[in-house]
């Protein structure tokens, strides 16, 4: 199902009281002219799977936390930051998964410049 971003908390609390229990899977997806973030959701008890996907826009990508409806989000959250740059609102937890990055890159954009050194960030 794709959503706005702006529905995701309320899309995800509403799936977890339909028996969507376990979070599977959050990861991004760069096709230029726009971010797709991508959830894969599952009922452990009926063992089925259901896929949301959220655009959003490359120059600014940002989307609400949904660890207060899945505690697997937070290395998800951390990691589509760091490798795609999308902001993630409301997450406490900004500690990096990565120790070389400066913060302005982002390896898994289509825009990233390899072969480039990097400085750790200060």
């Amino acid at each position: 199902m794709e959503i706005r971003a702006e529905d995701l908390v309320k899309t995800c609390e509403d799936m977890k009281e339909k028996g969507f229990d376990y979070l599977k899977k959050i990861t991004a997806i760069d096709y230029v002219d726009h971010l797709e973030v991508v959830y894969l959701i599952y009922n452990i008890k009926e063992k089925t799977d259901e896929i949301i996907k959220v655009k959003l826009k490359p120059e600014s990508p940002e989307i609400d936390s949904v660890i207060n409806v899945y505690k697997a989000a937070d290395w998800y959250e951390r990691e589509m930051y760091e490798m795609f740059g999308i902001k993630i609102k409301g997450k406490e937890n900004k500690r990096l998964l990565l120790e070389l990055w400066n913060g302005v890159d982002f390896p898994l954009r289509k825009s990233f410049a390899w072969g480039k050194e990097y400085k750790k960030a200060e």
